[in-house]
């Protein structure tokens, strides 16, 4: 499905259009409640940073090497939220068991 739709769209476009959803799905979580987010993807992760209006961050608890938990005010929601971004690089196997696990900083 990921080729066909990079076939028919071009790979940047066909990625630019699910970071974009991503990035959208986080501000509406964010804007229903949810504080803690962990998102992973280089780019993807600047789309949810730019989305949730994320101008200043606090770094916290490091969740791996590379990877701390972060806390700041996505002002497009109007709330604190705890937030770890995760490029394709960093973080073991178990990362995203252990972040869930570990609560995420409090924002």
């Amino acid at each position: 499905a990921v080729q066909a739709a990079q076939a028919e769209l071009g790979a940047q476009r066909a990625g630019s259009l699910v970071e974009d959803a991503i990035a959208r799905i986080a501000l509406g979580l964010v804007r229903r409640g949810v504080r803690q987010l962990i998102v992973a993807g280089g780019e993807t992760s600047g789309a949810v940073v730019q989305a949730l209006d994320l101008q200043q961050m606090a770094i916290g608890e490091q969740i791996d090497p590379g990877v701390p938990w972060c806390a700041g005010l996505a002002r497009a929601a109007g709330a604190d939220i705890s937030i770890a971004l995760k490029s394709g690089n960093f973080g073991a196997r178990d990362f995203f068991t252990r972040a869930f696990g570990a609560g995420g900083g409090q924002a």
